[in-house]
């Protein structure tokens, strides 16, 4: 509600008041990250179930309700959205290019994140999802940076695909349901015969798989977070990918659980090829947001790899990797954000030496590569770990494979951070002034958090698990 109202007063701020626009985006991105904050610790992990729910009637012919709540699924990806959202507003102080309606659409893209996350309605689980899509297209043309205009098209065009799937999955369920209820909890308990679970689940994979970068799927993806802004960035890469795979656990799998067993073989294949395929095509980059774009291909592909296990630690690390890696990625795209507005250039080539330039704004990117490559006592290490481990279990080969290919993501990790930030340095950016206190602390919250996490991951896979353990138990 707060970011609606957020986007509301937006909306009426003059145009000339750039400076107000920017207050107003900030104060209430901090109202959604308190609120995010509060709702996190008000849940109540023994009780578990669907918690702070409303359900209302809204069109009594075709049984769609106004159904919100949260979970230990959704609610770490709300407050995942909140960081994300407070850290990249906070990140784009200095914009000065039609300030309002950047910020504007920024408040509309991240209000369809929340209504998917929060909604238990498949009718506005559509609906919020496609709020979400629409308003990267203009954030990249008109914001963006290298090949914008083709980013942001191809970006468009395989979504909007992905939606092409996604409406006849949730259309196909609703009839076969007897055309009465879009409620996630009805369905599930009218459940559906296998035959119609196999052809549901396979759409709404391919549909929501498309925005997890699943692959062959994939490659609006880097093309994307290269010619985003950064802030766009950091929310494409860090909520809204993590809305895909979120759409297969809580739609494909919860109602097609044997479509899930039929189709989790070839899950697990294409989930392995991603993680190496995203390493190996890593390796071989020399500009720094598609290191981040393929890296986070490999990423994602471990997420879909510990939902094919359809085991608690599987699920229980995949949800927790979606988390960690999406503050991970806000922190690098928001640390080469820094690095590109200073010297106006992403290649590796180009850059070196930069720690003795500026050595705080390259510990961001720093810390965000030891993340990436699952160094412990960050987020990521148990996410990984948990998915390794029931991967391996689970499909020994492909678990192999898996860690394999994370072995690969540490080689080209280490490789970016020694050429662009040791080595001899480039004396063009020797005049470069490091980052300021006041934007420094974004991505210094983005590294609390990935550390605080890392230290206590207690605190997040007790609210996952409450969620997961009963989900697993109904598969």
């Amino acid at each position: 509600m707060s970011t609606i109202v957020g986007l509301l007063v937006i909306l009426c701020i003059p145009d000339d008041r750039p400076k107000l626009v920017k207050q107003v985006s900030f104060i209430f991105a901090a109202i959604g990250l308190v609120l995010a904050l509060w709702l996190y610790q008000a849940y109540d992990v023994q009780k578990g179930g669907l918690q702070f729910a409303e359900r209302y009637l809204w069109v009594k012919s075709l049984g769609i309700y106004w159904f919100n709540g949260v979970d230990g699924i959704n609610l770490p990806m709300i407050l995942l959205t909140a960081v994300v959202l407070f850290t990249g507003v906070w990140t784009m102080w200095d914009l000065e290019v039609r300030v309002k309606e950047f910020f504007a659409l920024i408040y509309l893209l991240v209000a369809g994140v929340y209504g998917v996350f929060m909604s238990m309605d498949l009718f506005w689980i559509f609906v919020w999802y496609d709020v979400s899509l629409f308003p990267m297209y203009p954030l990249i043309a008109i914001w963006g940076g290298t090949r914008k205009e083709y980013g942001a098209m191809k970006l468009t065009l395989y979504l909007l695909a992905g939606s092409a799937f996604i409406l006849p999955g949730i259309l196909y369920l609703w009839a076969s349901a007897g055309g009465v209820t879009f409620d996630l909890f009805e369905l599930q308990r009218i459940g559906f015969s296998p035959f119609v679970q196999k052809v549901a689940f396979v759409m709404l994979y391919i549909g929501f798989g498309i925005l997890a970068a699943v692959w062959p799927f994939h490659t609006w993806s880097p093309v994307g977070h290269v010619a985003a802004p950064t802030a766009v960035s950091m929310i494409h890469a860090g909520v809204l990918m993590k809305l895909g795979a979120y759409g297969i656990l809580r739609l494909g799998m919860t109602l097609c659980p044997e479509g899930l067993v039929y189709w989790a073989d070839l899950m697990a294949l294409l989930a392995t090829i991603a993680i190496v395929y995203g390493a190996l095509v890593g390796l071989a980059q020399t500009d720094l947001k598609y290191v981040i774009g393929y890296s986070s291909v490999s990423h994602m592909g471990m997420v879909g790899l510990g939902l094919s296990t359809m085991t608690v630690n599987g699920i229980n690390g995949a949800v927790f990797q979606m988390f960690a890696h999406g503050v991970m990625t806000a922190l690098f795209f928001s640390s080469v954000g820094y690095i590109y507005d200073r010297t106006h250039t992403k290649m590796i080539p180009d850059l070196g030496g930069l720690s003795r330039t500026m050595p705080v704004a390259s510990s961001f990117f720093i810390i965000a590569a030891f993340a990436g490559i699952g160094v412990p006592c960050m987020a990521s290490f148990w996410a990984e770990l948990m998915v390794f481990v029931a991967a391996v279990k689970t499909y020994p080969v492909r678990g192999i494979l898996a860690v394999t290919g994370l072995v690969v993501s540490a080689l080209f990790m280490l490789r970016v951070v020694q050429k662009t930030f040791y080595g001899e340095r480039n004396e063009r950016w020797a005049h470069i002034p490091d980052v300021p206190l006041f934007l420094a602390a974004p991505r210094i919250i983005l590294v609390g958090i990935i550390l605080f996490f890392g230290m206590f991951p207690k605190l997040m896979l007790d609210v996952i698990q409450s969620a997961v353990v009963p989900f697993v138990g109904n598969l």
